[in-house]
């Protein structure tokens, strides 16, 4: 359940703003967090010295 707290966090976050009417922001967010999401699964990794 750990793992999925940060991800119903942003859910309700999105759903909270789409139902202010500030649906702009919510979509701030959700591209924000799906940019978040492909940066960790696919930069590039680490080297060390």
């Amino acid at each position: 359940m750990k793992g999925f707290l940060p991800w119903l966090t942003v859910l309700a976050v999105v759903l909270l703003l789409s139902a202010l009417r500030l649906r702009a922001l919510a979509t701030v967010v959700s591209l924000g967090w799906l940019a978040w999401c492909v940066w960790t699964w696919f930069r590039p990794a680490r080297r060390r010295p």
